[in-house]
């Protein structure tokens, strides 16, 4: 596995990533799969990053974020892939209808319920800028139905 510091270009939100190789990195990044988790933008291009130098003996060190091995990284994978499996079978699909549904649930318009679906960047920033608690979700969801 390899960890890379990505930067959105609309904000330059700077963020790590996990992929298995630099390949890996650009073929996610040509299909649309690599997104900022704060802004939601495509536009990702890599962070300059310092190169990780361990210092002699452990005099110096600091601590050490994640040291798992790549099993423990593909764990922890499938446990979110898991947990998002969870939470979409426990809501209701709204589609498109995603930022409607999301501010009349907020407005108190409509019955309080926990839903998912699909907006625009531009539907998303609107609800996050009214205050409207969203989140996008880690994985890509396909619908079944839907042509690859």
């Amino acid at each position: 596995m390899i960890i890379f510091d990505l930067r959105c270009a609309p904000h330059a939100h700077v963020f790590e990533a996990w992929f298995a190789s630099s390949a890996d990195y650009e073929d996610q990044r040509a299909r649309g799969l690599v997104a900022c988790p704060l802004c939601g933008s495509e536009e990702v291009a890599k962070a300059p990053m310092a190169p990780a130098v361990p210092a002699k003996g452990s005099a110096g060190r600091g601590p050490e974020l994640f040291s798992g091995t790549p099993a423990d990284v593909k764990a922890m994978l499938a446990a979110a892939a898991a947990l998002q499996k969870t939470m979409l079978a426990n809501s209701e699909s709204v589609g498109d209808r995603f930022a409607d549904e999301a501010r009349a649930i907020h407005d108190g318009e409509a019955d309080a319920r926990p839903i998912h679906g699909s907006a625009t960047r531009a539907q998303a920033q609107a609800l996050i800028d009214d205050g409207v608690p969203v989140a996008p979700l880690p994985f890509p969801v396909f619908d079944p139905g839907e042509q690859n």
